[in-house]
């Protein structure tokens, strides 16, 4: 890979672990839609792989209480490895351009949820059904475009989870999804050393963008920064429906 394109990578990771850092989600849904711009979807969610995994492990700790967290939401954990498995079988055998389609749709979805805040009574109504379905489906579709968040928003906003209990799922389910794909990617031979290398280049990016969004998140208008994120996040899944039409 050009010279450019690791510069490029390197400073929306940087973008992506601030955002993340100032409202404690948001990497994977800011980093994979704009890498996913200049390169095919299979490629950008390896290259993501490893980046992602450290910023939920940053996370997770920050949050505290790893074990209980783990056993509380084991189950629903254990779905979404498995779905995300499925997922990215389906993307090495494919790689197709649809997917980011798929991704500029999840997008949307999350952008109109956040705006008429969408309600989902079958989760509280059906809560082992809702479990399944964003365990499987929602890890299938986290395996194919690496972003799940309308769903994983409206479940737990439905069964009330705390905003601690929300952010500590988001980022456990997100960990363990990217450990089985990583699994699947090194199976069918698709993760070489070149892609490694170059996912631990953005490890320093990741960890000033973290260091500064803590620091953010201190002193910004919440409500300000979610709208200026929900337009970028409009402008880039545009850009993805166009560059895939």
């Amino acid at each position: 890979m050009e010279m450019d394109f690791i510069i490029g990578l390197a400073v929306i990771v940087f973008f992506a672990s601030m955002v993340h850092g100032s409202i404690g989600f948001g990497f994977g849904m800011i980093s994979t839609p704009l890498i996913a711009l200049f390169t095919d979807i299979q490629t950008t969610i390896m290259l993501m792989l490893i980046p992602t995994m450290v910023v939920n492990i940053a996370s997770i700790v920050s949050e505290g209480k790893f074990f209980e967290a783990i056993k509380k939401f084991w189950f629903i954990i254990t779905l979404m490895v498995i779905g995300s498995i499925i997922g990215t079988i389906l993307l090495v055998y494919t790689n197709s351009e649809f997917f980011k389609l798929l991704l500029a749709f999840i997008i949307f979805l999350y952008l109109i949820q956040s705006r008429i805040n969408i309600k989902a009574a079958f989760v509280s109504k059906y809560p082992k059904a809702s479990t399944y379905f964003l365990g499987i489906v929602g890890g299938t579709i986290s395996g194919l475009t690496n972003v799940v968040a309308p769903l994983m928003i409206m479940y737990t906003l439905e069964l009330k989870y705390s905003k601690k209990d929300t952010i500590q799922l988001s980022n456990l389910c997100f960990l363990f999804t990217k450990i089985g794909q990583l699994a699947v990617f090194l199976y069918f031979g698709t993760f070489t050393m070149h892609t490694f290398e170059i996912s631990l280049l953005s490890l320093l990016a990741i960890a000033v963008g973290l260091f500064f969004g803590v620091k953010l998140k201190r002193k910004i208008d919440k409500e300000l920064y979610k709208k200026i994120l929900q337009g970028l996040l409009f402008i880039i899944a545009s850009m993805l429906v166009v560059v895939s039409v």
